[in-house]
């Protein structure tokens, strides 16, 4: 793990902003990206650094979302629309257990998929996208997800980011996943200046290897949930401080900030952390056994 500094110093190439009250750059200190003048091939060397900083940090990282076909992935996808993937992974056992597959929740009373996944939120937005998808999907598709992306986008409720969570990860197809966590920290790394996901998309895919997309995206949203959170980042305890241009924005304690990480990352959660470093192959399986202990 790369040790953060407490002063940081501009990156090569880079144009420093003026620092504003507490030595934090007014871009920083107004959460937006650091504009440089990094030059395209030292900004892709520097992105290669972070993920495979990343990856040495989360060698776990995978979907978090619980799923054993691209059915179910797909559902689970659209249900993850401004919640978090824990709700979802508790309402989805007894969706799938009535509703097994495209035809049989086409078919379903809406009522009572609604009384399932209400606790996502916005369910009847979302019961009328599912019972809309799966009809196209039973219709159009003879009741399989399509593996191409531009058929999935047309799908009801299926915009780029499910359609690349769906290739990456039930289909093996390099995608990048572009959710709130990916998108922000993109801005935060120099990866892009964007709002828009699909300029986001197009901005990071410049910079990496095709085969690295859906693994890139994993490590970047695990690191955004756990580390470099949206209001207070945990910058003294980040593995990537020394390549980021926004190190500054949040915490640089080293004490402090560990005691913002969570998960796995979490004071008191190390025997957890070290199961899922030993047990790569099954950190999807420990994170549920986990939280079941929880709920």
């Amino acid at each position: 793990m790369a040790s953060p500094r407490a002063a940081k110093a501009p990156l090569a190439g880079s144009t420093a902003p003026a620092a504003g009250a507490g030595g934090v750059p007014p871009a920083q200190a107004a959460g937006m990206p650091v504009v440089s003048s990094e030059s395209l091939l030292g900004l892709k060397r520097r992105a290669r650094r972070i993920n495979r900083a990343l990856a040495e940090k989360y060698p776990y990282a995978h979907a978090e979302l619980d799923f054993r076909n691209p059915f179910e992935l797909l559902v689970a996808t659209v249900l993850s629309a401004q919640t978090t993937d824990v709700t979802v992974n508790q309402v989805t056992p007894l969706l799938f257990a009535r509703y097994p597959d495209p035809r049989a929740m086409a078919e379903a009373d809406p009522a009572a998929i609604e009384e399932i996944i209400k606790a996502t939120g916005f369910f009847r937005a979302k019961t009328r996208s599912l019972v809309a998808l799966c009809t196209r999907l039973v219709d159009e598709y003879n009741g399989v997800v399509p593996g191409r992306l531009e058929d999935l986008v047309t799908l009801p409720g299926v915009g780029r980011k499910t359609a690349n969570v769906v290739l990456g990860n039930a289909f093996g197809v390099p995608g990048i996943t572009v959710d709130t966590h990916f998108g922000r920290l993109a801005r935060r790394f120099g990866w892009t200046q964007s709002e828009d996901p699909v300029q986001i998309e197009y901005d990071v895919a410049e910079l990496f290897e095709k085969r690295d997309w859906t693994m890139l995206s994993h490590r970047v949203v695990f690191h955004g949930r756990r580390v470099c959170h949206s209001r207070r980042p945990a910058c003294g305890a980040c593995p990537v401080a020394n390549w980021c241009p926004s190190y500054g924005l949040g915490e640089t304690d080293s004490a402090k900030a560990a005691k913002l990480l969570k998960y796995e990352l979490a004071p008191g959660n190390e025997a957890l952390l070290a199961q899922l470093q030993a047990e790569t192959h099954r950190a999807a399986e420990i994170r549920m056994e986990s939280q079941k202990r929880i709920q």
